[in-house]
């Protein structure tokens, strides 16, 4: 049975999760490029590529579901456990491009 207020909870859905997504890719492709371009020292070249493993794969996942989102007009929302590890991933990107500016910002010499 469909809800009276169906067309107003898919507008309620498209007004927050179609800018979530967007920003979502955003963000995942800014910590793709840094990690691609920048050799992090406090973090292991095992590290650094197991972490852009994971910003690649959560790309793959947030494209395919904008473009669901987008293919059924906005009607179909996203699990909040789905949600949580794209933004765990994007907190630990987040604190890895925070401590790379520190340390860019105050060089050790040794």
């Amino acid at each position: 049975m469909l809800s009276s207020n169906l067309p107003e909870e898919s507008g309620l859905l498209k007004a927050i999760l179609e800018p979530l997504l967007e920003d979502l890719e955003y963000w995942f492709q800014r910590s793709q490029h840094l990690l691609e371009t920048e050799k992090m020292s406090f973090l292991t070249p095992s590290q650094q590529a197991d972490l852009l493993y994971r910003v690649t794969e959560a790309q793959r996942e947030v494209s395919a579901a904008k473009t669901l989102f987008q293919a059924t007009g906005g009607q179909v929302g996203i699990e909040m456990a789905v949600l949580m590890p794209w933004h765990q991933l994007l907190t630990e990107c987040w604190r890895v491009a925070t401590q790379f500016r520190i340390e860019q910002a105050n060089p050790v010499n040794h």
